[in-house]
């Protein structure tokens, strides 16, 4: 048992996973199905390997007020695929979200790994109980938080600001600016679960970019680097009501992966920059062609 097996291939960070760990094997569904406790365990036991990689989660914030298949993946998934690990001696990488927290932290106050948890949205609440099972499974097992997403595949908020603007020129967009948080860039949180890895470091590890911005403030970074005309106006949140309850305050400190010398991340505007020079050319001809 020596490889790596990454769980959710296909989506927006295993894609990103797959490029950054050397060697990795992918899989996604339907050819898994984490929420399938028989089925799951039976291809575990068919790949044997050394090392986890969990990046499926049902992540449409909203669906899950309203759909409990998201406890069967978020919640159960992870408690299969940890009972495995833990009858097995492999080791598993489980990615988790800001969502399990509430939110209501002071403004531009960090929440750390050691903090209280105490989500208000049913996808937060089947998240942390997702992180529950793996740190009661007995598993030797690493849960990276992260938050505020995006990378070159997949869906999120940069491509759908950006497919707007291009397909709506002049046309003014308001952008909520009352929530803050930490972008992420998938390729970094890859990096950042390759080191952890590596380590073989147990336990539950924040993993975001540094700094902060509202949401306003990334739509306008983003195009900004990118080059492209665009309107935003700032409003608040409750201007656009939504199922599920957002936190205001999703700003996440890397204090354990700092602690142990092993943090990836940089200053989320750095990491914007990098992903517009990397990324940007095949981000607008995808964009372009939808």
């Amino acid at each position: 048992m020596k490889k790596t097996i990454i769980i959710g291939c296909n989506g927006q960070l295993g894609t990103d996973c797959m490029q950054v760990l050397d060697g990795a094997d992918g899989i996604d569904f339907p050819e898994i199905d984490i929420a399938d406790r028989f089925q799951c365990l039976e291809k575990l036991d068919a790949l044997r390997p050394a090392v986890i990689v969990n990046c499926a989660a049902y992540t449409a914030v909203d669906a899950c007020e309203s759909d409990p298949a998201c406890w069967k993946v978020n919640a159960d998934g992870p408690k299969h695929l940890a009972e495995w690990a833990a009858a097995n001696q492999a080791f598993l990488v489980h990615v988790s979200t800001d969502y399990v927290f509430s939110g209501d932290k002071p403004l531009f106050e960090a929440s750390v790994e050691t903090d209280v948890t105490g989500p208000v949205s049913e996808y937060g609440k089947s998240k942390l109980a997702g992180e529950q099972a793996v740190l009661e499974s007995g598993a030797s097992a690493a849960i990276l938080r992260t938050a505020w997403l995006y990378g070159a595949n997949g869906k999120n908020f940069l491509k759908t600001m950006l497919r707007l603007t291009l397909q709506n020129p002049g046309r003014e967009f308001k952008v909520v600016n009352d929530q803050f948080g930490s972008p992420t860039w998938s390729h970094t949180l890859a990096r950042q679960i390759a080191a952890v890895s590596e380590a073989r470091a147990t336990g539950i590890f924040h993993a975001t970019s540094e700094g902060h911005c509202s949401w306003y403030d990334l739509a306008c970074a983003f195009l900004e680097e990118m080059g492209v005309e665009h309107h935003f106006a700032p409003c608040l949140s409750k201007e656009y009501p939504t199922p599920a309850k957002r936190p205001v305050n999703s700003i996440l400190e890397n204090a354990r992966a700092k602690q142990l010398g092993m943090n990836q991340f940089a200053d989320w505007k750095k990491e914007l920059q990098m992903f517009v020079t990397q990324c940007g050319d095949f981000v607008l001809k995808e964009v372009e062609v939808i």
